[in-house]
């Protein structure tokens, strides 16, 4: 059984907190004694869900902009004391053909998924150097270890993270810092909305992403898959003859999930609002 002990009195910082599993694994990590400072764009929802759970520091933070994550991540240790974790969880996963993706889509995914991950990586990493400890967890996806007909974009933006994160691994070997990736599968938040896994596969909950986060600053790894079964499968598939694999993931229903059987209906507030309209 993993002793959680350690987590106490850490000051952690997480990225698009205000809801999803972000919200869940602050949720989480305060009920384990952790120091909490959430940001999240919404600056509304961030202000609701910090005030709600009494989380240490709640604020806006768009990831995009260097200034406003300088300011964050001052205003955090100028608070609560110098960073021990920082997850990069902030991350949007529009969904639709790729010839149908307006450039400003295109241009707003990577933002958010691939330059804010980098650069609050990047301010982190300035910060624990010094100390000679900290710790990066950046929230990926098993599609990043897939390709998913309908998430073209995003599906990139995670193999991104994934590649950024273990050369970061390799990169800062030595110095104390530990960095790691999780690969959640779909998972039941917002993000999710409108979209069903095949019956073989079931959607994660948002706690079970918080919990394998936990155990990661507790056992450091370089990455943890969730849920268990369905990152076996994406293994498994990977490993497996191309045009073998291809054909298991539309047997599965991978060509539909992310196209033709969306429940468009279900899904549009969330494609309205990451799409910024």
């Amino acid at each position: 059984m993993t002793d959680f002990s350690a987590i106490s009195g850490k000051v952690v910082v997480i990225t698009g907190g205000a809801r999803g599993i972000g919200l869940a694994t602050a949720t989480a990590l305060q009920a384990l004694g952790a120091k909490i400072a959430i940001g999240d764009i919404d600056e509304t929802t961030v202000k609701e869900s910090g005030t709600a759970r009494g989380f240490d520091l709640y604020d806006r933070l768009d990831v995009t902009d260097q200034q406003s994550f300088e300011a964050f991540l001052d205003e955090v240790e100028r608070r609560l004391g110098p960073i021990d974790v920082l997850i990069n969880n902030a991350g949007i996963m529009p969904t639709g053909r790729l010839v149908d993706e307006p450039d400003a889509i295109t241009r707003r995914i990577l933002d958010i998924n691939v330059y804010g991950v980098i650069l609050g990586s990047k301010l982190a990493i300035a910060r624990m150097l010094p100390r000679g400890r900290g710790q990066v967890i950046n929230i990926a996806s098993l599609a990043g270890e897939s390709h998913i007909p309908g998430l073209a974009t995003y599906n990139a933006s995670k193999h991104a993270v994934l590649g950024f994160t273990d050369t970061l691994r390799e990169e800062y070997r030595g110095t104390g810092l530990r960095f790691s990736s999780v690969l959640p599968t779909l998972t039941k938040t917002e993000l999710g909305s409108g979209v069903s896994l095949p019956s073989l596969l079931k959607p994660a909950e948002p706690e079970e992403i918080a919990d394998a986060i936990a155990k990661l600053i507790v056992e450091p790894k370089s990455k943890v898959r969730v849920t268990a079964v369905a990152g076996l499968l994406a293994q498994v598939v990977r490993l497996l003859p191309e045009a073998v694999g291809d054909a298991l993931g539309r047997a599965l229903g991978s060509q539909r999930a992310f196209l033709d059987d969306v429940d468009s209906d279900s899904r549009k507030a969330y494609e309205s609002r990451v799409r910024g309209e």
